[in-house]
């Protein structure tokens, strides 16, 4: 039986390097190339077939939701299973919604990936037994989406609903402009928000800023 080929695509050498590892442990997956962003996964994509792309969630300059749905419309065979370092519902239901075959945390052990990796190759989909009941019950303490931010997501929320700009909050944060977009990018998704003026009126409803 032929081994199942995986993309692994992360921003970060250090994970994809850890991952590739992991999998080198077991005969029946095969680690076929990698990608440090979305256009080069896209091109990794093009040039060679897989069964299973794992994907980060958030890569810069790039919009998670949009390059899932892209990437099964032109190669609806990949099966997508997104890698995450967030635990939350509304990230995930977004990403299984564009597409993707299954959500699993990067603080997960390395059989749960293993797991994941099969169930998705095989046709089935994947999701943690936390995640599956927060999508299934919400977070079971009612709280609103803004609450699931970090301090430093809500530093930047708050700036960015106020009508400041990525350069002038990377400025006054002290973070570099790449840093802060990313803080944008898993601000958006873990309120479901697509774009600013939807951002403010998120904050606006919520009594957040004048």
């Amino acid at each position: 039986m032929n081994p199942i080929r995986v993309l692994i695509a992360d921003d970060h050498a250090v994970v994809r390097r850890g991952i590739r590892h992991i999998l080198e442990t077991t005969p029946d997956l095969k680690v076929v190339a990698e990608a440090g962003d979305g256009e080069e996964l896209l091109e990794k994509l093009r040039k060679e077939p897989f069964d299973v792309l794992l994907m980060d969630v958030t890569m810069p300059a790039t919009n998670p939701v949009e390059l899932i749905a892209r990437i099964k419309a032109q190669h609806p065979q990949v099966a997508v299973l997104v890698h995450s370092m967030h635990a939350e519902g509304p990230v995930a239901s977004r990403m299984l919604k564009a597409g993707a075959s299954g959500y699993i945390t990067k603080d997960s052990e390395p059989e749960q990936l293993l797991a994941a990796l099969r169930k998705v190759a095989a046709g089935g989909r994947y999701i943690g037994a936390e995640l599956a009941q927060q999508l299934a019950f919400g977070d079971g303490a009612g709280r609103p989406l803004h609450e699931l931010l970090s301090d430093r997501e809500g530093q930047v929320f708050f700036l960015l609903a106020s009508g400041k700009t990525l350069k002038a909050i990377a400025k006054e944060l002290h973070l570099s402009p790449k840093t802060a977009s990313t803080y944008k990018t898993r601000i958006m998704e873990k309120l479901n928000l697509k774009s600013d003026a939807e951002l403010i009126r998120y904050a606006l409803a919520h009594h957040l800023v004048k």
